[in-house]
């Protein structure tokens, strides 16, 4: 049995099909998985069982239906697939699936529970409930195709961590020092901490000695900017720019505790079994997209009637302030930093 799971987006949708895609080819070793994502997602997938393999595309190169019937036809003398996953259900992945199944494979695709989601974000008479987790949902294509799967997983690294040599020349080893991950940006605005809060958020992360901060980000304004803010304090470093995704991930596994907005670091900071503080705005956990193995006792949130009000956090304020995330106090995720460190410091004593 052959199947090709689709998920052609953003990092973070795509780092959440790790866990499931990892489970379901240990449960079911005689079948082979082919993932197709964009390219440079492929460090995701680098430790994946043997029966797992990525293909990268170039979605640019495959435009309009034309296009996409040149990838099918290029996908299907590659493959020979007998069922497909369609763990995005998009226009293109729709299309491509639709091409499948005329060719005799059994197809599946994710329910996303879009009528859910619109009552949990609307203005007035929300319906606030905890919705499926996007790895429920990718759990029940697997499961429509003949292969219910049961996700149990810890990282990436297994039960171990990334290799050390992979980011040592930049980032030094693990000292005895209390590793902090920052990761300060999302792909919108409704997602993010105000830099002032940033900014003193990384001046009082300074003031502990024993504490090494590391900030993560990309882009040449995020990285002006992480690179401006590491510069007065000795033990805080920006990585922006100097390590690759593998690299990345790698560090990541050595962290104590990443602090993410919610958005595709505390995705891949949950790939490697680090904590994470996570930061919500518009958005809330309860449209199911909290990074695996994460738990809402270490969310930051403000309570406010009109939250959650976007899923992705991409709709202007209603109240125009983003008093979501202005009203988040700097003691509160500091005081989260702290109780992690010292609750994982136990149970290593144990």
């Amino acid at each position: 049995m052959r199947i090709l799971a689709l998920r052609l987006s953003a990092l973070g949708d795509v780092a959440m099909t790790v866990p499931v895609l990892t489970s379901l080819a240990e449960q079911y070793p005689e079948i082979e998985i082919t993932v197709l994502s964009k390219s440079f997602m492929q460090p995701l997938f680098a430790k994946m069982p043997s029966n797992v393999v990525f293909r990268g595309v170039d979605v640019n190169r495959y435009k309009g239906l034309g296009g996409l019937f040149q990838l099918y036809r290029k996908l299907k003398r590659e493959g020979g697939y007998d069922a497909v996953a369609d763990l995005h259900d998009v226009l293109r992945s729709k299309i491509l699936r639709t091409f499948f199944l005329f060719s005799g494979a059994k197809v599946a695709h994710i329910k996303k529970g879009r009528k859910e989601k619109k009552a949990l974000v609307r203005f007035r008479h929300k319906v606030l409930k905890q919705l499926p987790s996007s790895f429920t949902r990718y759990e029940e294509v697997f499961a429509e195709l003949g292969y219910p799967v049961n996700t149990e997983f810890h990282s990436i690294f297994k039960k171990g961590k990334g290799d050390v040599s992979l980011f040592q020349a930049i980032a030094g080893i693990p000292d005895g020092k209390q590793w902090i991950g920052i990761a300060p940006f999302a792909a919108h605005r409704g997602k993010m901490l105000p830099e002032t809060t940033i900014a003193s958020l990384i001046q009082e992360l300074a003031t502990h000695d024993n504490w090494k901060i590391f900030l993560f980000g990309g882009g040449k304004t995020e990285r002006r900017l992480l690179e401006h803010w590491a510069s007065d304090y000795p033990n805080v470093q920006s990585l922006a720019g100097r390590l690759n995704l593998y690299e990345e991930l790698a560090l990541i596994s050595h962290l104590n505790v990443m602090v993410s907005m919610d958005s595709a670091n505390m995705h891949l900071a949950s790939l490697t079994g680090t904590p994470v503080i996570s930061v919500w705005g518009a958005t809330h956990p309860f449209a199911g997209f909290m990074g695996w193995g994460q738990t809402t006792d270490k969310a930051i949130q403000t309570e406010l009637s009109c939250r959650p009000c976007s899923i992705f956090g991409n709709k202007p304020c209603f109240r125009k302030d983003y008093a979501c995330l202005t009203g988040i106090k700097v003691k509160d995720i500091v005081n989260k930093i702290k109780n992690t460190i010292e609750n994982d410091t136990s149970k290593s004593l144990i």
